[in-house]
């Protein structure tokens, strides 16, 4: 788990792996910003505690908040829409997704672990920090985004980057992968993560099945991104990983 956020710089947690691409990592769950010439969008924005750090990340690059072509959301957990409706009801910043996940986002259904699951397990010590941070950092007090849109292929094709989005159920009904051609950079969400608080390893892994909707079907979802070229992987947990996409999944199923 990267340091409290009272101690996070925008500096010291934003890189560029690819052209324009600039990758957050913030305490506990990442973002992603992208510019061309034509503005820029984020992807994500953590934990609804992380929105001084979303703002700031983005400042940091010389944007204004306000400005934000759009935010894509991968998939409508907490830890992952912690700003979409701040940005959404403040600078009027579209919030998309994909069509799969727009009930969840918009707060009309719950794909998310339980209370139960957590506590159940919560006498292991990293469950218990896990879920002490989740709490601190607003996940019980989460505002759902209900102004979001689904997006269309033709919508996200207009957007800086020109993002696609690959459908990837199972952590959630509608998770997506967002990938920049381009650019050689692929956001996979929670698909597949480099790191998680719950794990003591770190590169391409799977999350702890309880953060899975139907975990079998979330690691064989995995496959729709076998044919995709990406030479850069942004994750939604852990480190950016500065390798081929297919070297990844390879990794990842060991």
């Amino acid at each position: 788990m990267k340091p409290r956020t009272h101690q996070w710089q925008a500096s010291a947690s934003t890189s560029e792996p690819s052209r324009g691409v600039f990758f957050v990592e913030g305490p506990a769950s990442n973002w992603v910003v992208v510019r061309d010439e034509t503005g820029f969008l984020v992807i994500d924005s953590g934990y609804p505690s992380d929105r001084p750090l979303v703002l700031e990340s983005i400042r940091h690059l010389g944007l204004r908040p306000a400005d934000a072509r759009a935010m894509l959301i991968t998939h409508g957990h907490v830890d992952h829409t912690g700003s979409a409706a701040y940005f959404s009801e403040t600078y009027g910043t579209p919030i998309l997704c994909a069509p799969e996940e727009l009930a969840h986002v918009q707060g009309r259904e719950k794909h998310q672990v339980t209370l139960g699951q957590v506590v159940v397990r919560a006498w292991r010590p990293r469950v218990f920090r896990w879920m002490a941070h989740a709490v601190k950092a607003g996940a019980l007090q989460s505002k759902p985004a209900t102004d979001a849109r689904a997006w269309s292929a033709d919508t996200l094709k207009k957007l800086p980057g020109k993002p696609e989005a690959v459908l990837l159920p199972g952590h959630t009904p509608g998770n997506v992968a967002v990938l920049f051609p381009e650019a050689g950079a692929i956001a996979v969400g929670d698909s597949f993560v480099s790191g998680h608080p719950l794990s003591r390893t770190r590169g391409p892994q799977m999350l702890h099945p309880m953060f899975h909707s139907d975990p079998a079907q979330a690691l064989a979802a995995t496959h729709r991104l076998d044919d995709i070229d990406a030479s850069v992987v942004l994750p939604g947990h852990g480190a950016a990983l500065p390798m081929p996409l297919a070297d990844a999944l390879a990794a990842l199923r060991g």
